[in-house]
């Protein structure tokens, strides 16, 4: 296994730094003092076929794998963007791809390749869940050829400027015994014939990321929108959780080269007491050593990146990935910060804005405490710790 990059890949990761170069840190700094919603640049990414890449050929997607969709991550990170107002939509592909019927596929597939359809949001987590998805209390009660959904879900970003969402469900109660799994199905819901039965509000958080309380009150979402089979969705979720873990690996390890690329490069000019900050070791190993974690924790995303397109499981690499990728990427914004000193703090840098939004991939779209229980048990075969 090596994981030297094709002709074509490196051409993919060149498209993008071009692509990207139109959205410099000037753009992004705009859009935090505004909290508005990056969409010229989602509507560029998408014009260009770049978030369409998992959808097959067949219904005019690229064709591509989890590999070439972490490049393209990979490049909006390093180079200062931010993927997270778009990249749901390489990530809920996997149930739509994996479970949904030939129906459905052809009936949204085709639209969300073209972009005129934007499958942006996640409907899973709840406040009184968290982590623990067995005991989301969202109802769908079957009513003829329709369910009726009641419920609330929290931190369901991009809500609002999404098209469709895939929504967890539960449509028989939580079992007394046996698998608490059971009884959980997922819809696709048709947000732009919602109406009132779906509301939304804005979470205010620490960096420009759009994320949303939905409140769900008697939404109809017919019953041939239900993927797979009705009580079998945790198991659709879980199947498309690796290539979530694969691809936010993928944005932190940008993150980690935005870092250790600036922060070697500022502290190389920055000149006090008559010689280069880098000239100091208190400065120039904390990002030598965070290059290399970043570059350790690619090499892990590559690997599993390719174990799973090509079908073969991945779940211990691809947690993996995402352990080392996050926890590189928040050492090396802790280099930069400290390397660039007082100027880390000016807006003008980048360094603060990246600096926010990298702590997040610590702790979504899944906690790393919760990876470390899930090597502990399944690598380690040591006791479930939770």
């Amino acid at each position: 296994m090596h994981f030297d990059l094709t002709e074509d890949q490196v051409a993919i990761a060149e498209a993008i730094r071009e692509v990207c170069a139109r959205f410099p840190g000037s753009y992004w700094q705009r859009l935090e003092a505004t909290g508005d919603y990056p969409e010229e640049f989602v509507r560029t990414l998408t014009e260009l076929g770049w978030l369409s890449v998992l959808i097959p050929e067949e219904y005019g997607g690229g064709g591509l794998g989890i590999t070439e969709a972490g490049i393209i991550l990979e490049e909006i990170h390093r180079s200062g963007g931010n993927a997270n107002a778009c990249h749901a939509q390489m990530y809920t592909m996997g149930t739509l791809l994996r479970h949904g019927s030939p129906e459905q596929k052809a009936a949204y597939l085709p639209d969300i390749a073209a972009g005129r359809v934007r499958l942006q949001a996640f409907g899973i987590t709840e406040t009184d869940a968290g982590s623990d998805t067995t005991k989301i209390s969202t109802t769908a009660v079957r009513k003829g050829d329709r369910y009726v959904v009641n419920g609330q879900k929290t931190f369901i970003s991009r809500v609002a400027y999404s098209d469709l969402m895939l929504l967890l469900v539960r449509t028989s109660p939580l079992p007394s015994s046996g698998p608490a799994t059971r009884g959980l199905s997922v819809l696709l819901v048709d947000l732009r014939s919602a109406g009132d039965a779906v509301q939304v509000s804005r979470i205010p958080v620490m960096f420009n990321h759009h994320t949303y309380q939905v409140f769900l009150t008697d939404l109809e979402v017919p019953v041939e929108n239900r993927i797979g089979e009705e009580g079998e969705g945790l198991r659709y979720i879980i199947d498309g959780w690796n290539a979530e873990r694969i691809l936010i690996a993928s944005e932190a390890v940008g993150d980690g080269r935005f870092f250790v690329e600036r922060a070697s490069a500022y502290a190389a000019s920055r000149t006090v007491f008559g010689k280069p900050v880098a000239a100091n070791q208190a400065v120039q190993f904390p990002i030598a050593e965070a290059y290399a974690a970043v570059e350790a924790a690619s090499l892990m995303r590559f690997k599993a990146a390719a174990l799973f397109d090509r079908g073969a499981r991945c779940g211990v690499e691809a947690n993996l990935a995402k352990y080392l990728a996050s926890t590189a990427a928040w050492r090396a914004a802790n280099a930069a910060m400290t390397a660039y000193g007082g100027n880390a703090f000016a807006r003008e840098y980048d360094v603060e804005r990246k600096f926010r939004e990298t702590k997040l991939l610590e702790i979504a779209p899944v906690s790393n405490n919760l990876v470390l229980s899930y090597l502990g048990q399944r690598a380690l075969g040591m006791p479930k710790s939770y």
